[in-house]
């Protein structure tokens, strides 16, 4: 059989064309009389209104808009016929006959005649329904956390590392200098940050990609006075990894701070360890006895600070916790140990020079064994300053002894001791 050819330019082809992406176009296509019926719809658009296609036809577009719509709808189309516009586009519902509610977006273009009077309407209908959802969602999580930046002091801040730009949000600069204030710049910033405090809030590691996420505590100026914040930090990175902004969220804990401060000075223990802290050592120590002398270890953590930096507080926290354990498995019931603060203890022998070396040397061998934490293990050292002596001393005095010795120890290479 011959093949039939058929050009664009025959009338018959063009309107065979047009009936075919109409009728299998894959959104809503629709036309639409003077009065605003249904003259001819696809199979699309008979899904998306809920009316088989054959039934459709003559029906009016307002019987299946949601009557909250309905008005914008009507007057667009009336300005339409009027000749104020050729077309438009908009939002609206569409309600089914089993009570489904369809999000679309319609748009609507007169047709005219040869005289340029608008003859019929064609309507191309798209349905948005989850477009629309996941907007519903964005603007609930985004009230949601509005409630909660309501009920926390501090706010946000963003950095691009490219061009180096830092800039507080609204709320953050608000908390720092009043209703009134502008975002503060990186400079400004800092500028607020308590001097003692300039390396907790230290970018350099998230900036070198070296970390992707990691927590400040740091003391800041603020109309409020100096406040106590706590601020997360993360990295963003590009589709290639390349670190591309950093953004962070600065919270005051300062009550929070003041709470465990106050704990700790009428307490006798360490909140975290267990342990007795300074006030509870010098206690125990007043009341402690011993022919042979007493031996004080003053003791830190070598490699704590990486912990925070790379796992976070929560790391440092079972670090600190696992030290105090082993600390008490090398020394003997009735022996002393204090966290003091920090990564740092302190360790009270009841005995002569060489039973206090002895469990120093114990607790060295112990903290070289790794520490398991969430998702992998820490690996820290713990350096040793040593003092003995053979009358009881006041304990303070003999702590500061012991520490001198121990930043020698940690001046000799971490890992060791010093008596």
């Amino acid at each position: 059989m011959a093949a039939h050819s058929y050009t664009t330019d025959d009338p018959g082809t063009r309107l065979e064309l047009f009936d075919f992406a109409f009728d299998h176009a894959p959104i809503g296509i629709a036309l639409v009389d003077l009065q605003g019926r249904i003259l001819r719809a696809n199979a699309a658009f008979a899904k998306l209104v809920g009316i088989p296609i054959e039934q459709v036809i003559d029906v009016h577009f307002r019987d299946f808009t949601h009557p909250d719509d309905l008005e914008a709808d009507l007057i667009l189309f009336e300005q339409v016929l009027q000749g104020k516009r050729d077309g438009y586009t908009i939002e609206k519902r569409y309600i089914q006959p089993l009570g489904t509610i369809v999000d679309v977006l319609i748009h609507v273009a007169a047709m005219r005649d040869g005289k340029g009077r608008v003859v019929r309407f064609i309507s191309q209908i798209e349905d948005i329904t989850r477009h629309k959802e996941h907007e519903r969602q964005l603007a609930e999580r985004a009230a949601q956390l509005e409630l909660a930046l309501e009920a926390v002091r501090g706010g946000f801040w963003q950095m691009d590392i490219q061009s180096g730009k830092f800039e507080t949000s609204d709320r953050l600069a608000q908390f720092i200098g009043g209703q009134t204030a502008a975002r503060l710049d990186l400079e400004r910033y800092v500028s607020r940050v308590n001097i003692n405090d300039g390396a907790q809030a230290d970018l350099t590691p998230l900036i070198s990609g070296e970390l992707d996420q990691n927590v400040a505590e740091y003391r800041l100026d603020t109309i409020h006075g100096e406040r106590w914040m706590r601020c997360d930090r993360r990295l963003l990175r590009d589709g290639d990894g390349r670190p591309v902004k950093i953004v962070g969220m600065a919270i005051d804990f300062t009550e929070e701070r003041r709470r465990i401060e106050q704990l700790e000075e009428t307490a006798r223990t360490d909140v975290l360890t267990g342990l007795l802290n300074r006030r509870g050592l010098a206690d125990e120590f007043s009341a402690l006895s011993s022919a042979d002398g007493f031996v004080v270890l003053a003791l830190d953590l070598d490699g704590f600070k990486q912990v925070n930096d790379l796992y976070g507080h929560g790391a440092g926290d079972m670090v600190l916790c696992e030290t105090a354990q082993r600390i008490q498995a090398c020394v003997r019931k009735g022996d002393l140990v204090a966290r003091t603060g920090g990564d740092e203890f302190v360790v009270v022998v009841a005995g002569s020079r060489a039973t206090g070396m002895a469990a120093a040397e114990r607790i060295l061998e112990k903290m070289r064994d790794p520490v398991s934490i969430t998702g992998g293990s820490a690996h820290v050292r713990a350096s040793i300053g040593g003092v003995w002596t053979a009358s009881k001393r006041d304990i303070q005095a003999l702590i500061n002894e012991a520490d001198m010795l121990l930043y020698d120890a940690k001046a000799s290479g971490k890992d060791a001791m010093q008596f």
